[in-house]
This record gives structure tokens, sequence and C-alpha cells, in this order.
């Protein structure tokens, strides 16, 4: 056991020796690479920076910096720290051993010896012997520090390679830091074309040009430099306009209408600057839209579409269904005055929105039009007009009978803006002791929005008492689905029954009105009489009529007229106190001869 353990304190301190040998070599690989990519950077923006090299040499230049980094990090950096990681092969013990030997001479050969001898035991019948003779070498040499072969210090010598390049890149850092940042920017965009500095160069005061589309941008342009040119010019597609000069270091230019994204340069005076683009937010845009009404059944009004019609006059309650045909947008909304949120359509597909509403009133409405680039970039603003259910219309003129004057006749005519639910005539017959029922007498009616009608009313058929009162009146309801029906009635008329007492006053008025009557129209009678006997005497001596005859002829036969209108008059009242008599009061001894005096009289004037 003891044999073993010197031999393998051996081995233990040959691999330690062969970690440091990488560590030494990882330690000299970065100050190789450090120093040559450092000089590598230096001369290729020197060279840069002098000479301005197009795309191509630009892009070799980069690409080899690129390779020759990569081989001198691969082969001197990440090789050695991976053989000290273990992975891969790494040097032998017999290889280590020589490198210790160069170092310390005297145990070059017994290492070596006894790395053989090792070799050796594995396979010989003597294994007891050659291990004694192994362990007898390793101990005379286990005091030797193998790892002192190796000293990193040395490797100090080669900062003589890195300092001076990395030096000279702090001082051009710090004293012109251009010199580095413009030629490593030109070589890594080494797809784009660079020219030699101008004797002034270009500056744009809006650095992210956006402009939504349709609409147009100012480009404002400053001039800087040692020497200001006195003209400017921009290139849009391979088009050259002049800018306005404004100031000395200020130019002008409005792009109109724009409506994609447009790349421009700016010239003068053999200065060109670089590729830039007026970049277009897309406007959100409304191409077309249908606006669907359903209308109330009851209007018995067709639906229809009406295209891009957003000033909307409907019937109250109809249902409004908007479809908008889009184009860059993702949004629609809209808000009503009635309203303070903003209200979302529902999406169908990628261009298409719609929204449902019933219209209940007037009111107005905006449409916002949206994208992720323009929130609410446009705003339309329409109306919607409620045409409400106006009330029904009726009319209605009375006639009464000239010899009954309890007998009327009624014509009219109703109407209404989408119809008519039904018609009827009500009366209420009233008494002194309390209100009647109402009577409904249903009326027929035309189909549509109006209608005549035709009606006969006879109070004598309604058993009418002294002192009762009828009230009546025509009514119409419309057929009003969303509010409810609503009617218009006629003016309220009226028919009162005389009272018991009432009665008695008419007919002793009547009867002294007619005695009045009748004796003046005897009178009248006989005068007339006499005149008309003198006119036929007068006309019996004459053969012609003159004009002054024919007159007085025509005067005789209007006083027999007015008389006999008289007479007609006396005796309608008589024939109403003799109705009311049979009606309403008994008839008395007194009363008969009363009516039999004055038909004598009737008939003596007759």
């Amino acid at each position: 056991m003891a044999q073993q353990g010197n031999y393998q304190s051996l081995i233990q301190k040959l691999d330690q020796f062969i970690r440091k040998y990488y560590v030494n070599q990882l330690i000299r690989g970065l100050l190789y690479t450090t120093a040559l990519l450092l000089v590598l950077f230096l001369g290729l923006n020197f060279l840069e920076h002098y000479f301005y090299f197009d795309t191509s040499v630009r892009k070799t230049m980069f690409y080899s910096f690129v390779g020759v980094s990569a081989i001198a990090t691969v082969g001197w950096i990440l090789v050695p720290l991976a053989k000290y990681l273990g992975l891969g092969s790494v040097i032998s013990h017999e290889q280590a051993a020589g490198i210790i030997g160069d170092h310390f001479g005297n145990v070059k050969d017994q290492l070596l010896n006894i790395l053989q001898l090792k070799g050796q035991a594995d396979a010989s019948e003597n294994q007891a012997l050659i291990l004694a003779s192994i362990d007898q070498k390793s101990e005379n040499i286990r005091l030797v520090p193998f790892k002192k072969a190796i000293d990193l210090s040395e490797n100090r010598k080669y900062l003589r390679y890195v300092l001076p390049p990395l030096l000279l890149l702090l001082v051009i850092l710090f004293a012109a830091p251009s010199l580095i940042k413009d030629s490593t920017s030109r070589l890594i965009n080494n797809d784009k074309d660079y020219e030699r500095p101008a004797p002034f160069h270009f500056i744009l005061e809006d650095e992210n040009m956006e402009v939504v589309q349709f609409d147009d941008y100012p480009l404002t342009v400053k001039v800087e430099g040692e020497v200001l040119p006195n003209e400017v010019f921009i290139d849009v597609d391979n088009y050259q306009y002049r800018l306005t000069k404004e100031d000395a270091n200020t130019f002008t230019y409005r792009f109109s209408n724009v409506q994609k994204d447009t790349e421009f340069k700016l010239l003068s005076s053999g200065v060109s600057s670089e590729e830039y683009e007026l970049a277009v937010l897309k406007k959100p845009n409304i191409l077309d839209f249908e606006v669907n009404l359903d209308y109330p059944n009851y209007t018995r009004r067709k639906d229809e579409a009406l295209n891009s019609v957003g000033d909307i006059v409907v019937p109250l309650g109809t249902n409004i269904n908007w479809v908008f045909d889009a184009q860059n947008t993702d949004a629609i909304d809209l808000k009503f005055t009635s309203q303070v949120d903003l209200i979302n359509t529902k999406q169908l597909t990628e261009n298409s929105f719609s929204f449902k509403k019933k219209a209940l009133k007037d009111e107005g409405y905006k449409l916002f039009i949206s994208n992720s680039a323009l929130p609410n970039a446009d705003s339309i603003s329409y109306s919607i007009s409620v045409i409400p259910d106006q009330y029904p219309s009726i009319k209605s003129e009375r006639f009464v009978d000239s010899t009954n004057q309890r007998l009327q006749y009624f014509v009219g005519d109703a109407a209404d803006d989408y119809g008519l639910l039904s018609l009827a005539f009500n009366y209420r017959i009233n008494n002194e002791d309390k209100q009647g029922e109402l009577q409904v007498v249903k009326l027929p009616k035309d189909k549509g929005k109006q209608t005549d009608f035709e009606y006969q009313f006879d109070l004598d058929e309604l058993a009418l008492k002294p002192g009762d009162e009828v009230l009546y009146y025509f009514e119409v309801y419309d057929n009003d689905a969303i509010n409810g029906s609503k009617s218009a009635r006629t003016n309220l008329m009226q028919y009162a029954m005389p009272t018991l007492e009432e009665l008695e006053e008419i007919e002793e008025q009547n009867e002294d009105d007619i005695k009045d009557e009748l004796k003046k129209s005897i009178e009248e009678s006989k005068k007339l009489k006499e005149d008309v006997k003198k006119m036929e005497e007068k006309l019996l001596q004459k053969k012609e009529l003159d004009w002054q005859d024919k007159k007085e002829l025509e005067k005789l036969l209007e006083r027999q007229k007015e008389l006999q209108k008289n007479l007609e008059k006396a005796q309608e009242k008589f024939e109403e106190n003799m109705k009311n008599q049979e009606e309403f009061q008994e008839r008395d001894e007194e009363l008969m001869e009363k009516q039999e005096k004055i038909q004598e009289l009737f008939e003596e004037v007759m």
C-alpha cells in the first residue's frame, strides 16, 4: 500500500502540472488574442477613416476581422480552456515528464523510468519486485516541485504586445471618439453607402417622420457646417424638387396628400444625405355602410336599406342596424348624445362592423374610427330624427230633422298616420239622481289610414224623461303598438230634456205665442181678402195688366206666403205642446178646452 501511495502521489503532481500548463497557455492565448484583435481593429478603423471604402471592401474587411477573431479565440483561448476543464485530449504523463525534465534536468530520466516500469509491472510476473523499485524511485523525487517548472509570471513579457495598442485605443476614444465610432459603424453597416463628410450636413427636425395617410407633411431641414449652401433639393422617386429657403440654414418642403411610405434624400452642391423614409400611418376609413331599417309592423311600412345615409328619419320604435365596410380599421365606436360613454360596434369580419339600436327619440350620434396607430383618428357626425306616432284625428257634422228635433244625423271622417284600430259612438244618460253608464256603439270603418262614417241618433228611442241629459261624442283609437293605442274625440254634444216645470212654462209661452200669432193672422187674412177683392175689381176694368198692376199682385202673393209661414210656425208650436202633453202630462178638461179654442182659431184663419 505504501508503494502504491508514492506512485499515486507522483501521478497527482503530474496532473496538477498539466492543469497549470494549460492555465499558462490560456493566459498567453488571451494576451496574444487581445493584442492581435486590438492591432487589427485599429488598423481597419484607420484605413476606413482615411479611405472611405465602398461596400464590398468594407464587407471584406468586416468579415476578415470576424474570421481572424474567431480563429484566434478558438485556437488561443477556447482550446486551452477546454483542455484545462478536461475536455478533449491533453498531453500525456510522458510529455509532462519531458517538460519538467527540461526545467529540472536531474529528474527527467527518473520520471520516464518510473512511468516505463509501471507499464512493465502490469504485465510482468515479478510485479512485486518492480513495484518496489517504482516506490524507491518515487521516493527519491517526491520532494521535487513539478509545478515550478512553469512560471506564470513570465507571461508579463507579452504585455508589451497588448498595452501599446490598448493605450492608443483609449487615447483615441478620449481625444477623437468619432474616428473609432464612425469607422466602426460604417464597417458594421457595410451594406450602406457612405460619403466623405461634406463641409456641411443636413439635420431633420423630426427624427421619427410619420404622417397620417392622405394628409400633408411639412419637412423642415437644418443645414450645419463651415460652409452653408444657398440651395437644397429633395429627391423623391428620382424627381428633384427645390426646397423653400426660410433663412441661412433652414429649408422647408411640404409633402402633399401622402398615400404611401415615401423614401427621399437631400442634395446640395454635390453633397447627398442618407436615405430617409417618411412613414405613412394607414388612416382608418369607412369605405361604405348600409343602414337597415326594420319598421314596426303596425306602421305597415316595408322594411328598407339605405346606402351610405347617416342622417335617418324613421318612425318611433324602428330597429336600426348599421353595417360598416371599413379599411385599415381595428374598431368603430359610436357615441350618442343621450349617452356619456362610447359604444363598441361588433366586428363581423376583418373589415366589417355592425351595430343595432331601437330608435325611441331624436338624438345625434358620432362615429369614431380607430386603428392601433391612430386611435379615434377620425369622426363623423349624423342624426336620428324620430317621427312620433301622432294622435288620430276625427271630425263630424250634425244635421237635425226639421220635423223632429230629436232625430239627428251625423257624417264625419277619422284618420291616423299609421291606421285606425276602432271607431265608436259613445253616449251617456244622466239625470238628477245619478250618472248613467257609458254606452258604446261600435261603428264600421274602412281599412287603411282614413275612414268616412255616417250615423243616425234617434233620441226618442232612449225613452228620455223630463230633466234627463244626454252627453254624446264620437271616439277613434289608433293602432300604436309602441306606446299603446291613443284616442281622439269629437266635441262633447249635449241634449237636455226640460223638466216638468220647464215644460209647463214652454207650453204657456207657446200658447200665448200661438194666440197672438193667430189673432194677427186673422186680421192680416181679413185685410188681405179685402185687398184681393179690390184688385179683382180693378183688373176687371182693364184689358191688359200694366207694370204697376203686376207689382201689386206680387206684393199680395208675398203677403199670402208670409201669412202661410206664420201659420206653419204656430202649427209647429201647437204640435209641440200636444206631443209634450201626450208624453209627459195627464190631459185635464181645462187643458182640453184650451186646445179646442186654439184649434178653432186655426180653422178660422184657414
